[in-house]
């Protein structure tokens, strides 16, 4: 975006909290100047109108694994990176966190390198790593590779942290198969940790929230389930006003009942992630597209959405209010990550990274 002053006008603008019309957007340098009323435009500024759309802040993905063909575990580089992020932006994110699954440690240590040679060329999107596994319940793996499952000692951890500080910012891990001093040690070096892969009781949830655990991890999706007398982490996680939950709303991981069930126990606490994957015939994740999901070895393994499809999925099987669909996808993230005072509203001082959905055909356009 230029550091010059631009104006973006549309027939409505959600905020992030309220819905406006006859309004203008004034930015400039990626920053949100002012909201002003349209009549109230300075003369010679160059505005940018999309008719029949919404301007809505952009979304922000936590957890992708790759586009175009690469996966970032098999592709660690800046050109992988780079088509992950057109991926995001042709579905309306101009943020996401890159995500490598259970792996050897220096496949992760890789990915962390191609994120910081991505940051040093100026590469922008990219939020920092999200690193899934390895320390997960063999038992819930899912599609993850089980003989790359183990549960951390501290000196590992504590290695694996050294090399990607200022990058990891979440680790999905499963609470019972680590230390409650492992999980402080990750809690206190600023990374979140979120719950998944995870075969928890409901006791054993409980105590990884109270001891720092900030999140579940696709929720539904490999994990104990809530049944009426084991509540399971499915069951925690709803009944802890403090923890929040990704979902991925395609209809395959998640029945779109069971989406509107959450939504209506955790409210603003549930947001999307698309976890999607791409196709590849290498390495040990080899994914398949079966339709519009991914699969490997006749196992679920991915999504193909985009957050803007996710979005839609929510307003249109889900009965959840657009404004409501669109913090889900935008501004729930961002208050996962402490990004709330920046990202995922259209207000005075915060980032200029702005979509326009077209209501005629349903598309997003990052601006």
């Amino acid at each position: 975006m230029s550091t010059q002053q631009q104006v973006f006008t549309a027939d409505k603008i959600f905020t992030g909290e309220e819905w406006l019309t006859g309004r203008a957007i004034i930015t400039e340098a990626d920053t949100i100047k002012d909201i002003i009323e349209q009549s109230k435009i300075p003369l010679g500024f160059n505005v940018n109108h999309y008719t029949s759309s919404i301007i809505a802040p952009a979304y922000i993905d936590l957890q992708i694994y790759g586009a175009h063909g690469k996966l970032l575990s098999e592709y660690p580089n800046r050109d992988a990176l780079a088509d992950l992020i057109n991926y995001c932006r042709a579905g309306g994110a101009a943020y996401c966190m890159p995500t490598v699954a259970t792996n050897h440690y220096d496949v992760f240590k890789r990915a962390i390198d191609a994120i910081k040679a991505y940051w040093e060329q100026g590469g922008e999107g990219v939020l920092g790593i999200h690193l899934e596994g390895p320390w997960i319940n063999p038992v819930k793996r899912g599609a993850h590779i089980e003989s790359l499952v183990r549960s951390p000692t501290l000196e590992e951890v504590k290695e694996i942290l050294a090399y990607g500080k200022g990058v990891i910012k979440i680790i999905t891990l499963a609470p019972e198969q680590c230390s409650k001093e492992i999980i402080e040690y990750i809690r206190s070096a600023g990374v979140i940790i979120s719950a998944g892969h995870s075969n928890a009781t409901y006791q054993e949830a409980k105590e990884s929230f109270a001891g720092g655990v900030k999140a579940v991890t696709h929720l539904y999706n490999a994990m104990s389930p809530l049944q009426h007398r084991e509540p399971g982490l499915v069951g925690a996680c709803m009944d802890d006003y403090a923890v929040m939950a990704s979902i991925i709303p395609d209809g395959h991981h998640v029945d779109y009942a069971s989406v509107r069930i959450a939504k209506a126990v955790m409210q603003n606490r549930l947001f999307v992630i698309t976890d999607a994957v791409t196709q590849t015939d290498s390495g040990p994740y080899q994914h398949e597209l079966a339709g519009d999901k991914y699969v490997a070895a006749g196992i679920l393994s991915g999504s193909a959405l985009t957050m803007h499809t996710a979005m839609l999925n929510l307003v249109n099987y889900c009965k959840v209010e657009m404004g409501e669909a669109i913090r889900m996808c935008s501004l729930y993230p961002a208050r996962l990550m402490g990004l709330d005072h920046k990202l995922g509203k259209i207000q005075k001082g915060y980032s200029a990274q702005l979509i326009a959905i077209n209501q005629q055909n349903g598309t997003c356009t990052v601006l």
